[in-house]
């Protein structure tokens, strides 16, 4: 659902980043405030992992591909703030490395993606939850609210192309949200599977669980997520499917594919591919590590200015 440049008029834009600016800087602010110290580095994980995992694209019916949006399930784990956070610094690294949605469109895919879908499907996942409680209540609950959160940010995604006068929105509405239906039963059960394993083998991991918090041997889990992102990058990407994703099917059928612009910068691997390398297979994995590095780099920065604004008094307490 990365929009690329081209597909939203100015006005669209520069709304969308404005809005986008605001909320980030709050969630980075909250952050700040209320993350416990001790999970300050699972922002740099989950960004690294999230990262990987949207590599992954996987078949839906029709020809057309979708992939892990991913938001809900982090903000589940660190909380909707700190999920803000890792999707928007995922988004930052894949359109300026990888030319995965374009520079002026930024704002509206942080929008969509950082902002609509995560904080809607974590919304959706607390009333659920309150519903039915317990294990069971929280998996059934991330279904729902993992395929909630695909509807919402396609139905923000018509929203915008309509008011970019792209595609009429008594189209762009059902086309977009029909399309992504099937994505979003995808990303509720990816989602509810990584939950289940993380709250059997770690419990405290897990922001709203109410379990007993066990003390997390950070280097041990670092370096078990940092092999399970780099495997995703080098022995599932390469075989991701290459149909189109479901924004770039209802631009084919709508008719405004050809409005995409190529890259308004220069980009290391455009499309996830290495220049120069004659294997495709190897230029994605390649491409992937590459694009974990940058991602952990950048939310460990963020994790450390975090840590450094931390108050005393906040520090003791954690």
């Amino acid at each position: 659902m990365h929009i690329p440049d081209g597909f939203l008029d100015a006005k669209t834009a520069l709304t969308t980043a404005t809005l986008s600016a605001i909320a980030v800087s709050f969630a980075l602010r909250h952050v700040r405030r209320e993350l416990p110290p001790r999970r300050v580095p699972l922002l740099g994980l989950s960004a690294a992992f999230l990262f990987a995992a949207q590599m992954v694209n996987f078949p839906i019916a029709g020809g057309t591909s979708g992939h892990l949006l991913g938001g809900t399930l982090i903000a589940v784990l660190l909380g909707p703030s700190a999920a803000v956070v890792v999707v928007t610094t995922v988004l930052i690294v894949q359109c300026f490395l990888f030319a995965d949605g374009g520079v002026l469109a930024l704002g509206a895919n942080i929008f969509n993606m950082g902002l609509v879908a995560t904080l809607g499907g974590y919304a959706v996942y607390r009333c659920v939850n309150l519903m039915w409680p317990g294990p069971r209540g929280r998996t059934v609950a991330l279904t729902v609210a993992g395929w909630s959160s695909t509807i919402f940010a396609a139905f923000s995604c018509a929203g915008q192309l309509a008011w970019s006068q792209t595609l009429v929105w008594e189209i762009a509405w059902p086309v977009m949200t029909s399309t992504h239906a099937l994505i979003g039963l995808g990303e509720g059960i990816i989602s509810a599977l990584i939950l289940i394993a993380i709250t059997r083998t770690r419990p405290d991991l897990v922001a709203t669980s109410s379990l007993g918090v066990t003390p997390v041997r950070w280097r041990e889990f670092s370096f078990l997520c940092l092999l399970i992102s780099l495997g995703l990058a080098c022995f599932v990407a390469p075989f991701a499917s290459s149909a189109p994703d479901g924004l770039e099917t209802v631009a084919i059928q709508g008719g405004f594919a050809h409005r995409a612009l190529a890259p308004l910068r220069s980009v290391l691997a455009a499309d996830y591919q290495i220049p120069g390398l004659t294997s495709p297979a190897l230029s994605t994995a390649l491409a992937g590590m590459l694009g974990i590095a940058a991602v952990l780099g950048l939310a460990l920065l963020i994790s450390r200015l975090v840590l450094r604004e931390a108050s005393p008094k906040k520090m003791l307490r954690e």
